[in-house]
C-alpha cells in the first residue's frame, strides 16, 4: 500500500512539475513574441532613417565641411 501512495505522490509531483513547466514555456513564448515585434518595429524605424539621412546628405549643396567665405 505504502508503494502505491509513494507512486501516487511521485505522479502528483510530476504532474505539478509539468502544470508549471508549461505556464514557464508560455510566459516565456509570449514574452519573445513582444520582443519580436519590438525589434521588426525598431528594424523598419531604423531602415527609414537611414533613407531620410540619405536623402538629406544627398540634398546638401557643396562639401559639408567647407568653411563659410567670411572666413
Amino acid at each position: 500500500m505504502s508503494d502505491t501512495n509513494a507512486l501516487g505522490e511521485r505522479i502528483d509531483a510530476l504532474e505539478m512539475r509539468l502544470t508549471f513547466q508549461d505556464v514557464t514555456i508560455e510566459t516565456l513564448n509570449q514574452t519573445i513574441t513582444e520582443q519580436w515585434k519590438q525589434i521588426d518595429a525598431l528594424t523598419r524605424q531604423l531602415a527609414e532613417l537611414k533613407e531620410r539621412l540619405q536623402d538629406a546628405e544627398s540634398s546638401v549643396a557643396g562639401p559639408v565641411n567647407e568653411r563659410p567665405p567670411h572666413y
